[in-house]
């Protein structure tokens, strides 16, 4: 007799349990502490990481440790309020704020990508940040500042360590000509509850505002994206 309340599927099953642990640690998890959760053998959390990594749905980490990955975010795009569309009001009201191009950056398989960007209306000049926009996630200020949340050292060169430490201090990073030369960026993460690592930025070639001031206006508008994404 088939028990109806079983599984259909318990590969999937075993899938999606894998996906609901990652997002519950809030930190990356090592294969063996999958398999300690899930309760398997070792081979076949690796197995079920594998699959889900190869989908983009988690993403390797640092020292072989395992989170959720941007991949998700393509499965949540019809949800009525996902990251791209609660961020579009805040940014649009600190781009006008600060004159500046404001984006949401994600990342992306250890790379930074922009998800979605707003340039002022009035601005005389400003710097484009065109959606899909990648680089390195351990170059320019959005990368730093998502390397910042996590624990531990971010490894690679000694820069890059600096960098993040600053950032941990001081809520906020900065960059300059790094990722495109001669312009500027100053990003700060942005927390939400989902399974994505993001950060909000700015971009431009000069301003009389201090990074600090820009920072500020920029962990206004993530705290209410972090509120209104859940």
């Amino acid at each position: 007799m088939v028990d109806s309340k079983a599984p259909a599927s318990q590969t999937l099953s075993r899938g999606v349990r894998v996906l609901e642990v990652l997002a519950a640690a809030h930190r990356p998890l090592s294969i063996d502490e999958i398999a300690g959760e899930l309760g398997v053998h070792r081979s076949i959390a690796y197995r079920m990481v594998r699959t889900l990594e190869s989908h983009r749905l988690i993403s390797r980490q640092d020292a072989g440790r395992y989170a959720p990955g941007a991949g998700l975010v393509v499965l949540a795009q019809s949800v009525e309020r996902d990251l791209h569309t609660v961020s579009l009001p805040e940014l649009a009201s600190a781009a006008e704020d600060l004159g500046m191009t404001t984006f949401v950056a994600i990342d992306d398989e250890h790379e930074c990508v922009t998800l979605v960007s707003v340039e002022p209306r009035h601005a005389t000049a400003t710097v484009m940040q065109r959606p899909g926009t990648r680089h390195s996630l351990t170059k320019g200020a959005p990368g730093v500042a998502i390397l910042s949340t996590r624990d531990g050292s971010p490894g690679g060169d000694p820069e890059t360590e600096q960098a993040v430490e600053e950032a941990r201090r001081a809520g906020y990073a900065v960059s300059r000509g790094e990722v495109i030369p001669g312009v500027a960026s100053v990003a700060v993460p942005l927390h939400t509850r989902g399974p994505v690592q993001a950060a909000i930025a700015v971009v431009y070639v000069t301003s009389e505002r201090p990074a600090e001031e820009i920072a500020q206006r920029l962990t206004t508008a993530a705290e209410a994206i972090a509120e209104l994404a859940g």
